[in-house]
């Protein structure tokens, strides 16, 4: 199938990138990797009169250290993400969640900023982002603005972002020295959108009480969410088969899933449980043998 017609814009700076999306409005779209919107746009349920390509912008594509952070440049490919030693040495969960999106051609071309600004309910990025507490750095008219992952994601494809705002870059925070991040996902076949997910990032002391937790999940509801109930309840307490049980039990209750052809609500709930208790099994394993 072929798109309805469009003109094609290709800003050479991430600041003409705004002006064609502040003077287009609603009539333009922003293509990065462009393995969500070209297809949409093939089925024709997005008719773009205006196509502003953003990834070839310089200086939008790169992974670095800098002020206690891992900063990651928008157009960044998953594939580079997956591959990165920094990522992999300090922040191998976010590596992990990148080498699960799609297929080959999928993570050769598609950018961490066009998953994230996508914002599907079940996309991979969705929960490590609340998982690591990452920060959404977004570029608009008036200037520079960054968004907590914990407030970007508004409902199912929709984030905080304006109209006239770009992402353009995610920070983020260093995980505690010591600890472990894990994520799991269940899926009906390899490299498709996740049934439940979870993101773990854990801390234990030497008596085996949690020091840090924090946690992202999706397939609970209409969008990824962080489960605060669950932290707390883990927070400060050495976590036994038992707990995590009793953690699978919170995250299952509170769950309010969205029937699809991947499964029913009771399903996903179970779903969404069995995967919390595994990433937690799991990251409680990897922080035990740093220590």
């Amino acid at each position: 199938m072929y798109p309805a017609a469009f003109e094609y814009l290709r800003p050479r700076s991430i600041r003409e990138a705004v002006e064609l999306l502040l003077r287009h409005g609603e009539d333009a779209k922003l293509l990065a990797g462009g393995q969500s919107l070209v297809p949409m746009m093939k089925l024709r349920v997005a008719r773009p009169k205006y196509l502003i390509d953003i990834h070839r912008i310089a200086g939008l594509n790169y992974v670095r250290e800098e002020h206690g952070a891992i900063c990651i440049g928008a157009t960044t490919r998953h594939v580079q993400i997956e591959q990165s030693p920094l990522i992999r040495d300090k922040m191998s969960m976010l590596a992990q969640a990148a080498g699960e999106i799609g297929d080959a051609q999928v993570r050769n071309r598609g950018t961490i900023g066009g998953g994230l600004a996508e914002a599907d309910p079940v996309g991979d990025y969705g929960p490590v982002a609340l998982a690591l507490d990452a920060r959404m750095k977004c570029v608009r008219p008036s200037g520079v603005r960054e968004i907590p992952a914990s407030d970007f994601f508004t409902f199912a494809y929709t984030t905080a972002l304006e109209p006239d705002e770009i992402l353009m870059e995610i920070i983020f925070p260093l995980p505690p020295r010591g600890s472990a991040g894990v994520y799991h996902k269940l899926e009906k076949v390899a490299g498709d959108f996740a049934i439940a997910a979870a993101a773990v990032q854990l801390a234990v002391g030497r008596d085996g009480v949690c020091t840090s937790i924090a946690i992202g999940v999706s397939g609970g509801g209409p969008m990824p969410q962080k489960p605060a109930a669950v932290e707390n309840l883990l927070r400060g307490k050495k976590i036994d088969r038992e707990l995590t049980e009793e953690a699978g039990r919170l995250i299952q209750d509170d769950a309010e899933p969205i029937e699809d052809l991947r499964g029913s609500a009771a399903y996903k709930r179970k779903a969404l449980s069995a995967v919390l208790r595994r990433a937690l099994t799991e990251s409680l394993r990897l922080t035990t043998n740093n220590l």
